[in-house]
């Protein structure tokens, strides 16, 4: 009786040593699969920029019964050149980050900041190459340029630089693919005294 018992175990023991190796090979095959599958830079962009949340500055917004959401004609297009910002009080502003209703403006310490115009119209992105565009999210200099001003608050650019090569590429690639929108959006500007 005890050798059956011992046998019974040791016959479980293989068959269960068998099937545990068999799973894991399919696993490793499966994730071996899943990598070799190309990545479309497009939709992976789009997804990236959306999960970035590039939209709450870069895209002015229109108000509906939900507040306000991203104008679908103008996605990314930066601070509209036609928006005149209301006054606001100075000494406030030295303590505080104040945002323009669309948020795409921002007014604090530093002065006030656009938000940048994201789309391939010559406005914005349109004549950058993928080398300004990994200058600008990895060092964060304004238009990828190395004589350049940094970007300001609240670009969270030290952020982004974080990504890896195939995601910035990804983002540019899907920015590249947008409708152009021509908006030349206003220098910043200095901290008032």
């Amino acid at each position: 009786m005890k050798s059956k018992i011992l046998l019974f175990a040791v016959v479980s023991m293989l068959a269960y040593s068998c099937n545990s190796r068999t799973e894991k090979k399919t696993t490793e095959m499966e994730v071996e699969t899943i990598e070799q599958e190309p990545i479309n830079l497009v939709e992976r962009g789009e997804y990236l920029v959306d999960l970035g949340g590039c939209h709450h500055c870069h895209s002015p917004k229109v108000m509906t019964d939900h507040g306000p959401v991203p104008d679908s004609n103008r996605l990314l297009s930066g601070h509209p050149s036609d928006e005149v910002l209301p006054p606001y009080d100075k000494e406030t502003a030295k303590g505080y980050a104040l945002f323009s209703m669309g948020l795409t403006s921002t007014t604090g310490p530093w002065g006030t900041s656009f938000a940048a115009n994201l789309t391939p119209d010559a406005s914005g992105i349109g004549t950058w190459s993928e080398a300004q565009f990994f200058k600008a999210i990895r060092e964060g200099k304004s238009k990828g340029l190395d004589g350049g001003r940094m970007l300001l608050p609240p670009m969270p650019w030290q952020d982004f630089a974080k990504l890896n090569d195939e995601d910035i590429r990804a983002i540019f690639t899907y920015l590249k693919s947008l409708p152009a929108v021509e908006n030349v959006v206003p220098a910043p500007i200095p901290p008032a005294m």
